[in-house]
Parts: structure tokens; C-alpha cells; sequence
């Protein structure tokens, strides 16, 4: 007998035939019985869980409406979006008409607060009351809200992001639908590039298709632009993004150019005019004029519309009064291509299409949105008056920056990207039949699609995402009687031996238990 196992001799009261010695004993009927009662608890808590906690397949297949809710915290102002949606057996079903879709924009954007930043949080206020208002009360604890700050505040300091972010996490964790504090963020330049391909070619019908059959966007914010399409080149590391959907994978250049936005490069240039770093000639070399050629003639500008960063001296705002409008197209896009060409000289990659930024050859089709579709070259060679005019229903200070906007759009288009003029390849328009190119629908259709995913993949997970401590313990319970079962049975196997002891004629039983080492 091996070292592992120890003996235990005794003598029974009465002596029995061989058949009676081999009778198992209480300790082992124990063992026994402790283990298939630990099985048989097992197994009818597992036939619980089952049988009546998991979904039935007629519910699974029911239609289910659902809501959710994404603020889109841009530069020049915020928009809520409140989604309705339905589940149909497996798949979400997306409706982004009337009925599917509302949304609300508030000026100015949460960047605006970044003196006040306790403030922010009131901006969003009215947005709520315009939530609850489409949203059922019943659904709103089940109806997810989610800010996603944008460029406007990725050019905060970080600790001004945050306590603006906190004014608003603030108000919206009373605000009654289901929030948590991580779900207010700044979001990159590249995510929100993707959420925009997303939307793009969910509308297009080519979203889970080929990746060579899909179609690239350009996003032009008011400060940043951004630029996402499947790249056939290899991509540098910083600016690759790889996206699955249904079976297909995406690899994906996506990069935000940030201060490139319409907005952010119109103070740009209203800057570098004041400061003397780009100049046109004004033809009367006898008086110092600053020509503006990116205003419509006849425009007076003033300090607070240029919204210049400049210190206040007398000197600046002297400078500043100096500015002469000269609506000239072309001068306007030279204007705008310096601007894009600005840091070119740091450019540590072999092609740098905008600043010191990496962005490989175009290819494919692409979508121009957002502020490329509200511009025309006709506004820069008009007079000022003559545009009131004809314009009358237009704001005034989106009406002056037309001109140029649409100098910009080809300076970025052509002379940075090298996409030929009228290339049949660029379409700009802001909405796909009645889905809108608006980045915030991708980042709902990525979220509602994901959220899904993770219910259907363990049932089990969605008890206790939910709560139910009670399910949890027992199936706990059962995992470690099984387990306590197995190691007693592993651990302890007694077993009976009969010997006959031929110097005082009797039987003697020798129990061993074999301890596994």
C-alpha cells in the first residue's frame, strides 16, 4: 500500500459471511448521496433559469419600441437628437423621418461657457424639456442620454472640458432618463469621422457591404473637418481605424483636422489680415489699407462680428478699423489656400494634403456635408447691399462668410485634397433620401446596434446588468455544490477489503481511504 493512504482496522460485533463484509458504509452512502443531491440541485436551478427566466420566442419576436437620446455638443451651438426605434426579432429598425427622429439646436455651443463653465449645465435645460416631451414618461428610465462634445471644446484646456462636462452631468443625472457620468465626454476628431461614414453609408444601403462598394466623407464643421473612407493604401498607424460590421471589416483612414473648420479658419484669416501675414495689394501705397477680399464689397466690419482673439490696445483696433472689404473670389481662395498651408514645412510624412497633416490619395466616392452645401461662389462678387436684398430671409453673419466659404470649400477640395473641379466623384449634400448626414445618427446607429449585440450574446448577463441578485446567488450556490461534490468524490474514495485472520480464525474488515496527493 502506497504512502498516500492510511488504514483503519476494527472488529466488527458480529461476524458476517463475505457478502454482508462488502456492504458500503454510512460515510460513503453520505458521500454518495451528498453528490447527486448536489447534481440534482443544479440542474433545477439551471432548468429555472431556463425554462422561466430566459425570453420566450414568441416575445423575442415582438416588435418593441425604444428611444434614445444624443446631444451634439458642436462649436456653434448644441442639438439634441431624440431617436425612436423598434427591435423586430433580432434587428433594430431605424426610422429618421418625422416620426423617427426630432431634433433641437440651442446657440451658443457649450464652448461659449468656457469663462462661466457652472453654466453650461442651464444651456441644455430647454433641450430636456423638448426630450420628455417626445419620449413617454414610462420609457424615460430605460432611455439612454448621452452628451458627445465635439471641437469646440477639444480646444479647451482639458480642465475647462471638464467642468463644463460636470455642469452638465450635473442636470442630466436628475434629468430622469438613464444616464451615467462617462456617457458625457469629449469625443475625437477621428470617432466623429466615423460616426459620419456610419450614417453615410447606412443611407446609401452600403453599410455591411463591400468595402470598395463604400463611399468616403468629408465633414466640414465649424472648427474642425473631417475626412473618413476605406483606404486601399497602407495607413499610418495614428490614423487607421478599424470597423466590423455584420461580417465585414473596415479599415478605415479617418483624421479631424482640428482648427481647419469653417468658422475656426474665417478668425484665422481675419487674423493673419491684421497681422500682416497675408496681404493684398491695395493699390493706393500712399495709405495703409487691409484688404479683405473674403467679404462682399461694401461690408463694414467691426471687432465683436470678427470675433478676433487680439489683445484690446488702441493699435489693434486702429488696425482693425482698416480693414477694407473687397469680395474677390479668387484672391479669397489664394487667401484660404495659405491658410491650408500653414505648418507644411513640419510635416514628418512623405505627403501632407493640409498643414503638417498626413492625408492619403482620395479614391472612391465621397460625400461633402455639412457646411459645404450652404455656400456659392456668387457671394463674393455681389455688393453687400445688393445681398440684403435679395437675401433678406438670411442671417447676416452667416450671409457675410459665404463668400468665404465657398473660396475655402475649393482651396480644401481642390488645391489641398487634389480632387479635380467638377469631379463627378464628389457629391455635396447634406441628407440621403430622409436620413440626414449628420455624424450624431452614426454615433446611434454604432450605439443601438452594439447594445443590442451585447443582450443577444448571454441572456444570463442581462438578469444581472438588471439586478437580480437573487438569480446570481443561486446559480453561484449550485457552482460551488457541484464544485465541493467533485473535489469530496475525488479526494476521498473508501473502500472495503476482507481479510481472514488464520491465528484467531475470524474475519477482520479493513476500511482504506486513499487520499489523493
Amino acid at each position: 500500500m502506497d504512502s498516500n493512504s492510511m488504514k483503519l482496522q476494527f472488529t466488527p460485533r458480529r461476524s458476517t459471511n463475505l457478502l454482508s463484509s462488502k456492504t458500503p458504509n454510512s460515510k460513503d452512502s453520505k458521500s454518495t448521496l451528498f453528490f447527486y443531491s448536489s447534481i440534482a440541485i443544479s440542474l433545477a436551478l439551471f432548468s429555472y433559469i431556463f425554462l422561466v427566466s430566459k425570453p420566450s420566442s414568441s416575445n423575442a419576436s415582438q416588435k418593441t419600441s425604444k428611444f434614445r437620446i444624443v446631444i451634439d455638443g458642436g462649436s456653434t451651438g448644441t442639438r439634441i437628437h431624440v431617436f425612436e426605434y423598434t427591435i423586430d426579432g433580432k434587428a433594430p429598425i431605424f426610422e429618421f423621418g418625422e416620426k423617427g427622429l426630432a431634433t433641437m439646436k440651442v446657440s451658443p455651443g457649450l464652448s461659449a461657457y468656457a469663462a462661466e463653465p457652472e453654466k453650461a449645465g442651464t444651456s441644455i435645460l430647454e433641450q430636456l424639456e423638448f426630450a420628455k416631451k417626445r419620449v413617454g414618461r414610462e420609457f424615460w428610465g430605460s432611455t439612454e442620454i448621452r452628451l458627445m462634445a465635439t471641437a469646440g471644446l477639444r480646444m479647451l484646456d482639458l480642465g475647462v472640458q471638464e467642468q463644463i462636462l460636470e455642469s452638465c452631468r450635473r442636470v442630466l443625472r436628475v434629468s430622469g432618463f438613464r444616464f451615467k457620468n462617462e456617457w458625457a465626454e469629449v469625443i475625437t476628431g477621428s470617432d466623429e469621422g466615423v460616426y459620419a461614414w456610419v450614417v453615410a453609408n447606412y443611407a446609401l444601403g452600403a453599410l455591411g457591404k463591400d468595402p470598395q462598394e463604400t463611399t468616403g466623407i468629408i465633414e466640414l464643421g465649424g472648427a474642425s473637418a473631417q475626412v473618413t473612407f476605406v483606404s486601399p493604401d497602407p495607413v499610418p498607424f495614428e490614423f487607421s481605424r478599424r470597423l466590423i460590421i455584420g461580417n465585414v471589416s473596415y479599415n478605415l483612414y479617418s483624421h479631424s483636422l482640428l482648427h481647419f473648420g469653417q468658422n475656426v479658419a474665417l478668425q484665422s484669416l481675419h487674423q493673419s489680415l491684421v497681422s500682416g501675414d497675408i496681404k493684398f495689394d491695395s493699390g493706393a501705397p500712399q495709405k495703409q489699407i487691409l484688404i479683405d477680399p473674403c467679404s462682399p464689397k461694401g461690408y463694414k466690419p467691426n471687432f465683436q462680428t470678427l470675433n478676433l482673439h487680439l489683445d484690446s490696445s488702441n493699435e489693434k483696433i486702429e488696425q482693425l478699423s482698416m480693414l477694407h472689404a473687397r469680395g474677390n473670389f479668387s484672391e479669397c481662395r489664394s487667401a484660404a489656400l495659405a491658410l491650408l498651408q500653414k505648418g507644411k514645412d513640419l510635416c514628418s510624412y512623405q505627403h501632407c494634403s493640409v498643414g503638417s497633416t498626413f492625408v492619403p490619395k482620395l479614391q472612391g466616392k465621397f460625400l461633402a456635408t455639412e457646411n459645404f452645401f450652404y455656400t456659392s461662389k456668387r457671394f463674393c462678387e455681389e455688393d453687400w447691399s445688393n445681398l440684403k436684398r435679395k437675401y433678406q430671409s438670411f442671417d447676416e453673419d452667416a450671409l457675410v462668410h459665404y463668400c468665404f466659404s465657398s473660396a475655402y470649400i475649393v482651396a480644401l477640395l481642390h488645391d489641398g485634397f487634389g480632387i479635380p473641379m467638377e469631379d463627378a466623384r464628389i457629391k455635396i449634400t447634406n441628407q440621403v433620401e430622409n436620413v440626414p448626414l449628420d455624424w450624431a445618427l452614426g454615433a446611434f446607429i454604432l450605439q443601438s446596434t452594439t447594445s443590442l449585440k451585447i443582450e443577444q450574446s448571454s441572456w444570463i448577463s442581462t438578469f444581472i446588468s438588471d439586478g437580480s441578485s437573487t438569480l446570481l446567488s443561486l446559480v453561484v450556490i449550485s457552482i460551488l455544490l457541484m464544485f465541493v461534490a467533485w473535489l469530496i468524490s475525488k479526494l476521498w474514495k473508501p473502500q472495503l477489503k476482507t481479510i481472514y485472520d488464520l491465528e484467531n480464525g475470524r474475519y477482520i474488515f479493513e476500511m482504506v481511504f486513499e487520499v489523493i496527493s
